[in-house]
């Protein structure tokens, strides 16, 4: 098997050289570019599994780097080398399809880990399934523009916000994005923010040292080391105290933590996945939520359908967990009537995809028939109707203002791929016979 290739792109030889040295001790080959031209003269002739990449060139800068080989070579991954302070051009680039990013001057340990994952991306003898129908179930456009998004967020190493009512699977996708990624082999270490009490925060993030305060009987590493080489998921993170927010901030940026009673900072290597129910955009604007802390974790933001935005995946999601249910009840599956069907899929679901779960549950337990019928799904009191509601201040019924949402993304895809259908399905990650169906369904043609 060939050795791994890399694009080195910097106007100083030393840092050339130095690159060229760390890559070659790591078995990759290596071509060094000094301006943006010569950069994109090797690119068009060599195929590369890594591009590292100074931000000040003398003809541009690595941003336009970033942006060229988003659009002539996706698949490679991109890091960009900014000087000290730079943090914002930094998460640009992030923005812009960049792998991740190194500080000046050149942390070789950061930068070896960071290399190592870009590798693992496009690795052909291991290659990574970045499928996730089988895990993000449903068939509507909404799942299906998750799951491509999914797809495309775990080749990255960016952080990522995902935002979305309760119940709508934030915790499964932050763990999906991890698992169809390079850093699948080392932990996904969750962590409810609103769960630890205040005053342990500190301790359980950044670990502590014997004797650092009452209790403390021995040395304890934090979740941040636990997750080392791996993800860290920071769930309900709008429930950050203020004072952990700064040092949260500073650990993300510096890539370091120091433990509690400790007088040294620890290197980490995490990717930061972060979640809430809440309107981070509000906490900030009300000071409630650091702007610049903020600003550092929303790189990408990854917003999650509601269930109501989706009715048409309840069948499915409906099956699927009430065969979750039997297996651990250790009974063969009931499946539900038409009408416990037309029922479930009549309400709107504050509680999304937790809350039909809780309610499948209360029908099996009840259930005393060969099947689940409608008189065994129980809604909350006063429920109403889904079609009932409006969500617009036209008051157009939530059906009709999803599909126009729908004719939208089929026709916005439709438009890209030049009314390509096989490939518009793709674009919107569904079947092509979804597509037609959908295409039939809302009256665009066949």
């Amino acid at each position: 098997m060939s050795q791994p290739l890399a694009l080195i792109v910097d106007d100083e030889p030393d840092i050339r050289e130095l690159l060229e040295i760390t890559l070659s001790r790591m078995g990759i080959d290596s071509k060094s570019a000094e301006d943006l031209s010569n950069a994109k003269k090797l690119l068009k002739n060599n195929d590369f599994d890594i591009c590292l990449t100074d931000l000040q060139l003398p003809d541009g800068n690595g941003l336009e780097l970033v942006e060229h080989i988003q659009k002539y070579s996706p698949s490679l991954p991109t890091a960009v080398i900014t000087a000290y302070g730079s943090m914002e051009t930094a998460i640009n680039a992030l923005k812009l399809g960049a792998f991740d990013f190194v500080s000046k001057p050149v942390d070789l340990k950061i930068l070896k880990n960071l290399v190592s994952s870009a590798i693992k991306i496009n690795d052909t003898v291991s290659p990574v399934d970045r499928r996730s129908r089988n895990q993000l179930l449903g068939d509507s456009v909404p799942i299906a523009q998750v799951r491509a998004k999914i797809a495309k967020l775990a080749r990255s190493q960016a952080p990522v916000y995902i935002s979305g009512e309760s119940g709508t699977g934030k915790e499964l996708v932050a763990k999906l994005i991890h698992e169809k990624g390079p850093r699948a082999a080392k932990p996904f270490v969750p962590i409810n923010c609103g769960a630890i009490p205040s005053e342990l925060l500190e301790s359980e993030l950044f670990g502590h040292l014997k004797g650092s305060f009452t209790g403390a009987v021995s040395d304890k590493k934090g979740l941040f080391q636990t997750a080392n080489g791996g993800t860290l998921f920071l769930d309900e993170i709008a429930d950050l105290p203020l004072h952990m927010q700064v040092k949260l901030l500073r650990a993300i940026q510096e890539k370091s933590v120091r433990p509690v009673g400790g007088d040294r900072e620890i290197p980490i290597d995490v990717r930061i996945l972060s979640a809430t129910h809440k309107n981070l955009s509000n906490l900030v604007n009300d000071g409630q939520f650091r702007q610049d802390l903020f600003y550092r974790i929303n790189v990408i933001e990854l917003p999650l359908p509601s269930l109501r935005s989706r009715t048409e995946d309840i069948p499915v999601l409906t099956n699927h967990i009430l065969e979750k249910l039997a297996a651990s009840f250790e009974e063969d599956a009931k499946e539900p009537s038409k009408e416990a069907l037309k029922k479930l899929k009549g309400y709107a679901y504050p509680g999304n995809v937790r809350e039909l779960e809780n309610i499948l549950e209360r029908a099996l337990t009840l259930c005393e028939t060969a099947d689940i019928i409608a008189n065994d799904i129980h809604l909350p009191e006063g429920a109403q109707n889904l079609h009932e509601q409006s969500f617009s201040t036209d008051s157009v019924q939530l059906e009709d203002y999803l599909d126009t949402l729908e004719k939208q993304a089929i026709v916005e895809a439709l438009e890209k791929t030049k009314w390509n259908k096989t490939a518009a399905a793709k674009e919107l990650g569904i079947t092509f016979r979804a597509l037609r169906y959908r295409l039939k369904k809302l009256d665009l043609g066949d």
